[in-house]
C-alpha cells in the first residue's frame, strides 16, 4: 500500500513543474484547426444571392439524416439563388448531426460548411434544431468558408470554367465534379508505359461450372 502511495506521489511530483495542457475556458479559448469541423453555415455568392439551389444532395449524403430541405421555385419576382430553386427551409439536427462533413463534400455550389463555431449547448432538444435563418450568412456577406481549405487548387494549367471562381453559375460547361466547386484536383491520365505489360490483366472469368447468359 506504501509503495503504491509513493509511485502515485513520484508521478505528481514528476509533473508539478510542467506546463499544463488545460486553459481556463470560456475566459481562454484555444486556437482550432483550420479543418475544424464545427456548426454549418449556409454561403452567399456576392451579387447576394444564396448559393443552395435546393437540390437535396446534402440531405442525401448525411448518414445521420440530420437535414431537413423544402425546395421551393425561384421567380422573377423573388429571385433567391441563381438556379431554378432554392432552399425555403434548411433544418439541421444538431442532435443527430456527427460532424462528418459529408454535407460540405457533396454540396456542387460550395453552399454548406462546417466552420469554427463549438459553442452549441442547450437547455431544450428543440434549440438544437437550427433553422436556415440561424445559418445563412448575413446579407452583404460572402464567403467561402472552410472550402478554402480542404480542397486543394488545380494545376495552373487545367482551366476550370466554374461558378467559384465567378461566384455566380452560368453555365459554363463543366465537369459534374468541377460546378460549383472548380478548386478540386483534377484526375490525372494514367499512361501506358508498356502496353504489353500494362493491359490490364483483371479479365471477368467465369467459374467452370458457371454457364454463361
Amino acid at each position: 500500500m506504501s509503495f503504491d502511495i509513493i509511485k502515485g506521489m513520484a508521478t505528481t511530483l514528476k509533473n508539478i513543474g510542467k506546463k499544463p495542457t488545460t486553459v481556463s475556458y470560456p475566459e481562454e479559448e484555444r486556437e482550432l484547426p483550420a479543418r475544424f469541423r464545427g456548426l454549418h453555415v449556409l454561403h452567399r455568392y456576392e451579387n447576394g444571392l444564396e448559393r443552395c439551389v435546393g437540390c437535396y444532395l446534402c440531405a442525401g449524403a448525411c448518414p445521420a439524416d440530420a437535414i431537413y430541405i423544402e425546395a421551393e421555385e425561384n421567380t422573377e419576382e423573388k429571385r433567391v439563388s441563381p438556379g431554378e430553386r432554392y432552399a425555403k427551409v434548411f433544418d439541421v439536427n444538431l442532435l443527430r448531426c456527427i460532424f462528418c462533413g459529408y454535407c460540405e463534400a457533396a454540396c456542387p455550389t460550395g453552399a454548406i460548411t462546417l466552420e469554427h463555431e463549438y459553442k452549441l449547448a442547450a437547455y431544450f432538444p428543440e434549440d438544437m434544431v437550427y433553422h436556415k435563418e440561424q445559418l445563412l450568412e448575413p446579407e452583404g456577406q460572402a464567403t467561402v468558408g472552410s472550402s478554402a481549405v480542404w480542397f486543394e487548387p488545380p494545376p495552373p494549367e487545367a482551366a476550370q470554367p466554374v461558378p467559384q471562381e465567378r461566384h455566380v453559375f452560368d453555365g459554363a460547361q463543366a465537369s459534374a465534379a468541377a460546378v460549383g466547386l472548380g478548386d478540386l484536383p483534377t484526375r490525372e491520365p494514367v499512361l501506358l508505359i508498356d502496353e504489353e505489360q500494362d493491359e490490364d490483366r483483371r479479365k471477368f472469368q467465369y467459374h467452370e461450372d458457371r454457364e454463361d447468359v
